[in-house]
């Protein structure tokens, strides 16, 4: 008999060792002995401890006065209390303060705690590897607002909680969700699988339609959905977030000479802009069969007739053309998702944490933190021009906090630095809108609040499959409520076509995953 190679030795004895640890208190985890394993041997262990979303931080508390201790357990050091300690070293105006941190039992003598710690006009971190106090200094405060901001709230602390290890495989497992690769599209779907409860079955070929565009009507909806690539990656975690089962979308329009366009929010132009334009269809489908590396899978969604007789094409063809040439929507995209305090986060998200990442990126590149978020928050508390720092000053000050601030309605009204803000599906619904859909409560409804999920749960689509076109799902042996008209895995929209409109429609709606339920007309 073969003797057993020495992989296999070890892992038996870290089996052993995870079934020996529950009843005697090690010197060591057994997990932190899986990187001495061989790859094809541990990283399918580490894969299923460990996600991308191990990445994200989770909000343990603020420290602020020695009076107001803070206290938590670690991932590693199970007994942690916290608290600030104000000075003036320096001789500043301000002065400057001290966070003690002190750790004690750790479940092992090899674990680690990392951490990051933040204010409005700051973010650091440090990690601690022994049982005793630890501090950080903050040398001087930037000014009056952090130094009342930190006297009134503290600094916060964020938990990685994975630890070392498990934050080094998360960034692993993140990397390919951005990559044109075949692993990336793989991890992709993978997390889509882990996260939402995505199937992904493959269906049969040919995996593209051939379509007559003489079935295809003006209002008629693409949703579109992108699984690999730097959209492939950033569409995934939009949907993990929103619990929408495509990442972007279209509209199809006829003009008067009868022929068919495509008008998008968010196509790349010639200088690497995302724009809203106007496209031929035949322009705007070969590029999404030859020369879109994302590998989108698409799907047409028809109006209902009784739909399609409201729709006023020549509103439509006027807004389109309004806005033909405007950026993406990128100032109230966020907004869309985040309807409540605390149910639209799905863990360890929260406000705090979008609070730390919009803080980071505000010291990295302001710039692109006004674009994507200051502009729309000023919009909330009817200021201009304040900083991030600022925003989250005057909330303080106004007895409000940011995760109430981020839960009130974007108006379809706002304009913004650069003209309305539209993301790819505002841009639809308020065509929709301009064109009659929405009447007679259109006044109302704000399309900038609904994600792509709640476009596509509209009642507004085809409920009879034996009007659809004759073409459509040809060759599946699954026929969908729609039409799938590109890509190798079929298409899911779940609660597709099944939610007349109403006032204040999707203003404060939880989408927690993996379900996503939501309210009764919220």
């Amino acid at each position: 008999m073969a003797s057993p190679s020495p992989s296999l030795l070890l892992a038996a004895a870290i089996t052993l060792t995870l079934l020996f640890s529950y009843s005697v208190k090690l010197p060591f985890h057994p997990r932190d002995l899986l990187p001495l394993l061989p790859r094809q041997l541990s990283w399918p262990i580490l894969n299923s401890l460990h996600s991308p979303v191990d990445l994200l931080p989770t909000f343990v508390g603020s420290a602020s006065s020695q009076n107001n201790t803070l206290g938590w357990k670690g991932a590693c050091f199970y007994q942690n209390t916290a608290w600030m300690e104000f000075h003036n070293k320096t001789g500043s105006q301000f002065g400057g303060g001290t966070l003690h941190i002190k750790v004690s039992k750790a479940h092992s003598w090899t674990c680690m705690d990392i951490y990051v710690f933040a204010t409005p006009y700051t973010v650091t971190w440090d990690y601690y590897l022994l049982s005793r106090e630890h501090t950080l200094e903050f040398k001087e405060w930037t000014g009056k607002t952090e130094y009342e901001y930190v006297k009134n709230r503290g600094v916060s602390i964020f938990l990685m909680q994975a630890g070392m290890l498990g934050t080094l495989q998360a960034l692993w497992d993140v990397f390919p969700l951005f990559t044109n690769t075949g692993w990336g599209e793989l991890s992709n779907i993978g997390f889509l699988k882990k996260h939402m409860g995505a199937t992904f079955e493959q269906r049969p070929q040919p995996w593209v339609t051939n379509i007559s565009t003489d079935d295809i009507h003006s209002g008629d909806f693409l949703a579109i959905s992108k699984i690999r690539g730097r959209w492939g990656g950033f569409e995934t975690l939009e949907k993990w977030v929103s619990g929408a089962y495509a990442g972007h979308s279209a509209v199809c329009l006829r003009d008067s000479e009868g022929k068919l366009w495509v008008g998008e929010s968010g196509n790349e132009n010639e200088q690497g802009e995302d724009i809203i334009a106007i496209l031929p269809w035949d322009e705007w489908w070969d590029f999404e069969l030859n020369k879109d590396d994302s590998d989108p899978h698409i799907a047409l969604l028809p109006l209902h007739p009784d739909i399609r007789a409201k729709f006023n094409k020549t509103a439509a063809w006027e807004y389109a053309r309004s806005m033909e040439g405007q950026p993406y929507g990128y100032h109230n995209m966020i907004f869309s998702w985040i309807d409540t305090i605390n149910e639209n986060y799905p863990p360890p998200l929260d406000a705090h944490v979008i609070a730390s990442v919009m803080t980071v990126w505000n010291q990295i590149k302001p710039t692109y933190a006004a674009n994507l978020w200051n502009e729309a928050l000023n919009k909330r508390l009817e200021t201009q021009n304040l900083s991030f720092p600022e925003i989250l000053v005057e909330v303080e000050k106004r007895g409000s906090s940011f995760d109430q601030l981020l839960t009130i309605p974007e108006q379809d009204d706002w304009l913004y630095s650069d003209g309305k803000s539209t993301s790819c599906v505002a841009f639809i619904l308020e065509m929709y809108k301009e064109a009659g859909l929405f009447d007679p409560i259109a006044s109302s409804i704000q399309v900038t609040e609904f994600t792509i999920k709640d476009a596509y749960m509209l009642k507004f689509f085809e409920n009879d499959s034996n009007r659809l076109p004759k073409w459509c799902n040809d060759g599946d042996t699954v026929k969908l409520p729609f039409c799938q008209i590109k890509g190798k895995y079929r298409m899911e929209l779940p609660e597709y076509n099944i939610m007349e409109p109403y006032p204040h429609m999707n203003e404060r709606c939880p989408s927690l995953p993996p379900k996503y339920s939501r309210r009764q007309n919220c």
